[in-house]
This record gives C-alpha cells, structure tokens and sequence, in this order.
C-alpha cells in the first residue's frame, strides 16, 4: 500500500510521504514476496506431534529475500542481508520451541506474521536508500505498550493510532517505511480482522497524523460497477458512500475493510487508486458532509452502485422439529455455526424451517491457500462436523457449490422495480434462485445462484441494470 506525497498532509500543513509495505505485494520486479500462508503454514507445521517442514519453509522465504537483494551499495546489502537472517533465525526458534499439540494460537499466528512484515519492510528501505532517498524503516511490532486487555475497542483504536502517529512522526523529515502490521492483540489480529489488517493500519497512521486524506494503493484504479476482470461494461465509480464500501467488502469485492473505514470516516475520506495509473483519480470514499456528484450515479432512472458476487458458498437447508421462533433453537444455530468457524452471510426463516448461506473462514487462519488441498479439506471437515450438529434439531439438506449475487446501493432505499428488473433478468436467463434476501441495511438486495452461474448473472444482471440505463 503506497501513497504519495499529497496523500498524507496533516493539518499543521507538513506533508508527509509514506510507504506502507505490505506482505502480499511485490516491493520490487525482483522480488515476489512470499503471501502470509507461507509463514502461517511453516507455524502449523512446526506443531505436529511428528514434526514439520517449517525450517524448510522459513528457509525458502529467507533465500526468496536475499536472491532479490541487488543493490548498488554493498555494505548496504550485505547489513540487509544480516538484519534478516537474524529475523529468520529468531522465527526459527520461536517456532521450535512451541507446543507440539497441534494447535497455535491466535498471538502466536500474529508473532509469526510479524515476520513477514519485516523482511518485506526492511528490504523495501534499503532499496530507497540504494537509489538515494532519505529513509527509516518503522516496525510497528511493539508499538502497543499499553493496557489493552479490555479488548478492541474505541479506546484501544484511540491509544493505538496515537501510539503509530508518535513513533511515524518521530522521522521527522525522513520517508517512513511502516510495516503495515501492528503487534499482537488479545484475540489475534490475523484473527480478528483477516487479511485488512494492512488496511487497518494505514487508517491508524492517518488518524494519528491528523490527515486530510487516507490514499489506499491497490491493483485496479478504484471502485467499479462491477468487477471489470469479470464484465467487460463496468464502470469505475468517482465517488461511493462508506456504507457501500462495507457492503461490497461484505459481499465479495474486497474493496477496503470495514475496520478500515471505520477507523477514517467520518472525520477522514479515502481514496482507492491505481499503483500502475498514479495520475488516475480514482474512487473517493466520502464523508457525508461532502456529498459527491457523480455524473454516473446522478443520471436517471435511478439505479443501483454497484453489482458483486462471492463464491464458495454453501446453503444448509435445516427443518426444524420444533417451531423455529424459539430463541433457544436459533442461539443453538448460531452456537455451533460459530463453533466451527461459519460465517452466515444470509439467513432467512419461516415457522419450522431455516435457511442458511454461510461461508468457511478456515483456509486463511490455517495458514494455506484456498488453492491448498489440505486448506480445503479442513474447511469440508468443518462444515460437516457442523452439519452433523445440526441433525440434533431437524433433518438437514445441503446445497454445496453455491454465490451470493448481491445489488449494493443507496438507491436501493427509494428505488421501486429494481428487484423486479434484477430476477426478471435471472429468470429470462434460466437462471435458477435458491435463496433471496433483503439486507438489514435497506441498501443491498442478495440472492443465491448456482456459482457455475455466477459469471453470467453478473453480467446479464449489469446488462439490464447499469449498461442499458445509461
């Protein structure tokens, strides 16, 4: 995550330049860092009963790092190349020494993340400081040395970005190179906020420093009507309302995290831009004193913001023995969903009857790729353990293989017709509906698709939406 030196400026009108890294982003053609389940993994591994190829892996993301390091300065390199064999080396007897039960701990999955933040950091400054510029490299991995047992809450995110904001502004004129990770938490951060931690942390830095704006730096150039790799007519949005940005996020498009909005709004707008189109725009997430025009969105009919899809869902069909409105049976529900890692996205019931979509969390925190067979396996053993509970309090059906198309916009609210028009679209299509929901934010219309369909209904449903209202 980058921003340039407009992107920060503090209200005491000192600019600040600062370069966020991030772990899963390439810092250098050179170099392809490693993604966070390479380091989760090397953690699983090393608490099998048996033993596990974690040197291995931690040996691999040590010599990714050195083979890129091609500097100019020698004696710049060769102090980069000490700095992260001891980081490696200490990761390595972190992970020798922890339990072998099989089991790690949300704090320890941060410990190890940590390292991953700081290998990419610390090469990332040492490649500015090799072509020239005047940098210090921030680890972030101790910045929190206050009381935080109470949990993540308003005041722990208070003391926290104030905690960033004093160490970034202690480099006075030089470019800080931030780890874009901030220490371990009660809970896990990895846990807790999944792969936004990143994003979280930029938010924290611009409200430490006062900001005007918080420029967040991504591989598409903002926010779009659609998902453009997917439909070809999609149009980049000016401008969207924090609300949107939630409900897409939530709904698959992984535009920014929520805690990230949260953090910044409504005292701070971010902007999502382009690190391949730097002069481009972009897409502003506003404050609602500054009510956008966007050419696009002001023209009538009215219609929705934006169109999104996730996959990977599954719908657990559960018939109740008893009547469903007993707050017991739908606490037991949610109890084993959470048990085994669930999350519902949709959920709809009548008098002797549930329906839910939900969607495994478990391939990230366990350190894999959703590619990752083993990761896979994990999650279809999770869900059927869950589905095997569930048997205690009804029959159950399953309906794998399964997304979520959803409809996200303010509009949503004022609009008359446009859920007609979205599943007349799907119906004049063959396309089949197994679920439909309303969200409880009033600006979201969702329902569940075949994912084999999902490409086609997203573009048959922007069809008739957004391509032939223009």
């Amino acid at each position: 995550m980058f921003s340039d030196e407009n992107a920060l400026p503090d209200r005491a009108g000192l600019r600040t330049k600062l370069l966020l890294s991030a772990p899963q982003e390439a810092v250098s053609q050179n170099l392809r860092v490693p993604r966070i389940g390479v380091l989760l993994k090397a953690a699983w591994e090393a608490v099998k009963p048996t033993g596990g190829i974690h040197h291995a892996l931690v040996d691999g993301v040590l010599r990714e790092h050195i083979d890129a390091v091609r500097f100019r300065s020698q004696d710049l390199a060769e102090s980069l190349v000490r700095d992260m064999r001891a980081e490696c080396q200490h990761l390595n007897h972190f992970l020798g020494a922890m339990p072998k039960n099989g089991n790690v701990v949300p704090e320890d999955e941060d410990r190890v993340v940590s390292v991953g933040e700081k290998l990419s950091g610390q090469y990332l400054a040492a490649l500015l400081k090799d072509h020239g510029l005047d940098v210090e490299f921030v680890d972030l991995s101790d910045v929190i040395n206050f009381d935080a047992s109470h949990g993540l809450n308003k005041d722990f995110y208070r003391d926290l970005a104030q905690a960033i904001g004093q160490k970034v502004r202690s480099c006075t004129n030089k470019i800080p190179v931030v780890t874009g990770f901030f220490g371990r938490v009660p809970g896990g951060l990895l846990n807790i906020c999944g792969r936004g931690y990143s994003d979280l942390c930029a938010a924290l830095i611009a409200v430490g420093l006062n900001a005007q704006e918080l420029q967040v730096w991504k591989e598409v150039s903002g926010v779009y009507t659609a998902d453009p790799r997917k439909v070809p007519t999609a149009k980049l949005l000016n401008s969207i309302h924090p609300s949107e940005a939630n409900e897409l996020t939530f709904y698959g498009s992984e535009v920014i995290h929520h805690f990230t909005v949260e953090q910044c709004i409504p005292t701070i707008p971010i902007r999502i831009k382009n690190v391949l189109e730097p002069k481009g725009a972009g897409t502003l997430i506003f404050l609602d004193s500054q009510k956008q025009s966007d050419p696009f969105q002001s023209q009538l009919p009215k219609r929705p913001t934006a169109i999104t899809v996730k996959q990977q869902i599954t719908v657990v069909n559960v018939h109740s023995y008893k009547k469903v409105e007993s707050p017991e049976f739908l606490a037991e529900i949610c109890k084993i969903l959470a048990k085994w890692s669930l999350a519902v996205n949709l959920f709809e019931l009548n008098e002797c009857h549930v329906s839910l979509a939900v969607h495994s969390k478990t391939p990230f925190v366990k350190g894999a790729d959703a590619e990752d067979q083993e990761s896979l396996e994990i999650q279809h053993q999770h869900l059927g353990h869950a589905i095997q509970e569930l048997r205690e309090y009804g029959s159950v059906e399953v309906v794998y293989d399964m997304a979520i198309l959803s409809l996200i916009g303010l509009q949503l609210k004022r609009s008359i017709g446009i859920a007609g028009r979205m599943f007349t679209a799907l119906g004049d299509n063959n396309i089949n509906i197994e679920m439909i929901s309303q969200g409880a934010s009033e600006i979201n219309i969702s329902c569940v698709i075949a994912e084999r369909e999902a490409l086609r209904a997203l573009n048959v449903v922007h069809t008739n939406l957004f391509t032939f209202l223009e």
